[in-house]
């Protein structure tokens, strides 16, 4: 009986650890702000004409992906401007110092969603509660059934 449950734990926790993760890598290949969850790639590209400020960076880091208006090269508080004749949803300018701009052009949809974005439930975070709730319930049986043996 003991070695069926050790074996049946074991099989469980095997499953478990070959679900995917989630894995965030913390090199960079290239400079980015995100706008409007979308990531848009910095270039040394510099814009002359902007239009109206349409956002600013909310969070950055260098080793981790964030939620919000991120960047991995501009600190919080740097300023998106919309371009002349430009569509934002092709490119925006980023001011990198006063009065210099440069083009930033959108490159995907940001993945990384904040805490209150999160509208589900894990699959792996309810799998390990069931089974943090199974082993529970097998010791206390276990448990019980000593004490009646006694």
């Amino acid at each position: 009986m003991k070695r069926k449950s050790v074996t049946f734990i074991a099989g469980i926790m095997v499953l478990f650890f070959s679900l995917p993760q989630d894995i965030y890598a913390t090199s960079w290949a290239y400079s980015f702000v995100v706008w409007e969850g979308y990531v848009y790639q910095v270039t040394d590209e510099e814009v002359e004409r902007i239009e109206e400020e349409i956002g600013k960076v909310t969070a950055f880091s260098d080793m981790d992906q964030l939620p919000g208006n991120f960047s991995n090269a501009y600190r919080e508080g740097t300023k998106y401007f919309s371009i002349e004749g430009t569509d934002p949803s092709e490119a925006i300018a980023v001011e990198i110092s006063e009065d210099l701009y440069v083009k930033a052009y959108k490159e995907h949809e940001y993945l990384v969603k904040g805490i209150n974005d999160n509208t589900g439930i894990s699959f792996s975070g309810l799998f390990l509660t069931g089974l943090l709730a199974f082993v529970g319930v097998s010791a206390y049986q276990f448990r019980k059934n000593i004490r009646k043996k006694s």
